[in-house]
């Protein structure tokens, strides 16, 4: 999925991240609700996944959607209550069917 992840058209995006013990930079790709102030990325796999916790560590991160490169900032685990009333129109009714207890919230 990443060779079409962060592509003008993909719904995808790609978190760019280092390791907070390696130092190492990664990518995972993610499928991001973005609008004009936050990011916000259902976590399926919990709040503990290490990616999501190197971007807390790191104090933000970059991602690559829709052809652009997004600085984010602020990351913080936040619930449904948090999340869901960010993730407006069709795309936030399928994030609130997944039921998902852990959301990444960026600042833009």
């Amino acid at each position: 999925m990443l060779p079409l992840a962060g592509g003008h058209w993909s719904p995808f995006g790609v978190v760019e991240h280092v390791g907070r013990r390696s130092g190492r930079s990664y990518e995972v790709p993610v499928e991001p609700f973005v609008d004009d102030a936050h990011v916000v990325i259902g976590l399926p796999w919990g709040a503990d996944t290490n990616w999501a916790q190197n971007v807390i560590a790191a104090g933000g991160c970059r991602m690559r959607w829709r052809g652009r490169t997004l600085s984010l900032t602020d990351p913080r685990i936040v619930g449904p209550d948090v999340a869901l009333p960010l993730a407006r129109g069709l795309k936030g009714r399928l994030l609130a069917r997944l039921r998902l207890e852990h959301f990444l919230l960026l600042d833009r």
